[in-house]
C-alpha cells in the first residue's frame, strides 16, 4: 500500500507568485516515510535500513529523502534496495522536511522539525528560506542545478498536511517530469532503442536511454520518470527522454 505522501505539483512562473511561500532544494534521493516504527518508500516498500540508522528517531511520521549528495541518485538507490545495505548506509542521510501527523500550519511544522529529528544522528531538518518572488525562485534554482542539483520546491505559507497531490507543494525545474508505465520495448541500432510507455491514456516512445538500459531495460509494468518539453497539439510530451526507473 503506497504511503500516504503530500506530493508536488509543478511550479508555472507565469501563473504562481511564489511571495511569500518557502523555498527549500529538491533532492535527489529517495522518497521516503518513517511510520513510528519502519521506513518505506513512496510505493510503501519497506526498505532495510540498518538499526543505527534509524536509531533515535521519534514515534511520530516524518517525510522525507534518503540522499546521500548531488549526482548520487543510482548509488543511493542500489543501497537502500539492498536487504543487507549495511556499512553502506553510512554516507546516506534522511533529510526530513514534513510531519505528517501534525496538524498544524507548514510554518509551525517546520519549526517543529529539528526537534523532532535531533535524537537520530542520521537525520535532519532540510533548511527552508522565504521567498521574495519568481526572480528569487529563478536565481536559487540556477544556484542548484549550476551545483549538479535537480531543482528547487516551493511550500505554500499557512498549508496543511494533506496526503496526494497538492498544489501547496510545488516543484520547481528547468524542464518538465512525469511519471509513465513503460508497456513495450521498441528495437534500436543496438539493443533497445527507447521504451513504449503509457501516460494519460496516451502511448509514446521514450528516448534517451543509457547503454546500460538499453542492454537491460525496465521491464514492461515498471514505472518510469521521464523529461519533456511541453506537449504537441494531441497532447503528446515533446522530446520525451528517459529520467530513470521510480522507486
Amino acid at each position: 500500500m503506497p504511503s500516504p505522501l503530500m506530493l508536488a505539483e509543478t511550479y508555472d512562473r507565469d501563473y504562481h507568485d511564489p511571495r511569500g511561500w518557502w523555498l527549500s532544494e529538491k533532492l535527489d534521493g529517495v522518497r521516503c516515510y518513517w511510520d513510528g516504527t519502519r521506513l518505506t518508500t513512496r510505493g510503501g516498500n519497506a526498505l532495510h535500513s540498518p538499526a543505527w540508522f534509524t536509531a533515535g528517531l521519534p514515534t511520530t511520521p516524518l517525510d522525507g529523502e534518503l540522499w546521500a549528495g548531488r549526482d548520487l541518485f543510482q548509488s543511493t538507490v542500489g543501497i537502500v534496495r539492498r536487504k543487507a545495505g549495511g556499512e553502506a548506509w553510512r554516507g546516506i542521510r534522511f533529510h526530513v522536511f514534513d510531519l505528517p501527523a501534525m496538524v498544524a500550519p507548514w510554518e509551525a511544522r517546520m519549526r517543529a522539525i529539528p526537534a523532532a529529528v535531533k535524537g537520530c544522528r542520521d537525520a535532519l531538518a532540510v533548511r527552508h528560506s522565504l521567498c521574495s518572488g519568481r526572480q528569487h525562485v529563478d536565481d536559487f534554482l540556477a544556484g542548484v542545478e549550476s551545483q549538479g542539483g535537480e531543482g528547487a520546491v516551493l511550500r505554500a505559507p499557512g498549508s496543511l498536511y494533506v496526503a496526494g497531490r497538492s498544489g501547496d507543494v510545488l516543484k520547481v525545474k528547468s524542464y518538465r517530469d512525469a511519471e509513465a508505465v513503460v508497456v513495450g520495448h521498441l528495437p534500436g541500432k543496438v539493443g533497445i532503442g527507447s521504451l513504449l510507455v503509457e501516460y494519460g491514456g496516451l502511448r509514446f516512445a521514450v528516448g534517451g536511454l543509457a547503454a546500460d538500459h538499453r542492454a537491460v531495460p525496465p521491464p514492461v509494468g515498471s514505472r518510469v520518470t521521464f523529461r519533456y518539453q511541453g506537449l504537441t497539439e494531441a497532447g503528446v510530451p515533446r522530446c520525451a527522454s528517459f529520467g530513470r526507473v521510480a522507486v
